[in-house]
């Protein structure tokens, strides 16, 4: 991984971040709305949505983005029922380098960036039927939670979607 850069996504990566998830995001397994994801990456600006990406000579390879939230409360220990959660939004690498650990590696580094900001319980969903989101998810230490019926993000296959979580205490 020596010859690839890790770094915080910046408002004016915005653009590539759009482009690269609308090609090579889409499967029949991923909900991505282009209007929601569009907004969703605009967030970064502003500063409520983070991310993480990794480029190679200039060249963006993938990228994670999360935010802080309370939604996950109901999941959480009793103890940090009233905390801050983690919640990876999006997770895309270029078709090309699939299968190298950059997913993973990237979902880490955003996990490791949730936890200096104090968030000790890190989520993300998927396709119940999603293999290779599952592998890359298991890879970087997530945990299956619940799966649920989730017909509206989920039209295609089993209809369902499978929570995750990375407690990191």
């Amino acid at each position: 991984m020596s010859d690839f850069d890790i770094r915080q996504a910046q408002a004016r990566d915005i653009d590539n971040l759009c482009a690269l998830i609308l090609e090579h995001g889409p499967n029949p397994c991923n909900h991505l709305p282009e209007a929601e994801v569009i907004a969703h990456l605009q967030a970064i600006a502003d500063g409520s949505v983070q991310a993480v990406l990794v480029e190679r000579e200039g060249e963006l390879l993938g990228f994670v983005s999360y935010c802080l939230t309370r939604h996950f409360a109901r999941y959480q220990p009793e103890a940090r029922r009233d905390h801050l959660q983690g919640y990876i939004c999006e997770a895309v690498t270029h078709r090309a380098m699939a299968g190298r650990g950059l997913g993973s590696r990237l979902l880490q580094q955003a996990v490791i960036q949730l936890g200096e900001q104090g968030v000790s319980d890190s989520y993300i969903d998927r396709h119940e039927e999603n293999a290779a989101s599952a592998g890359m998810m298991r890879k970087a230490g997530f945990v299956e939670v619940e799966t649920y019926a989730d017909p509206q993000r989920r039209p295609n296959g089993s209809g369902r979607t499978t929570l995750c979580c990375l407690r990191l205490a």
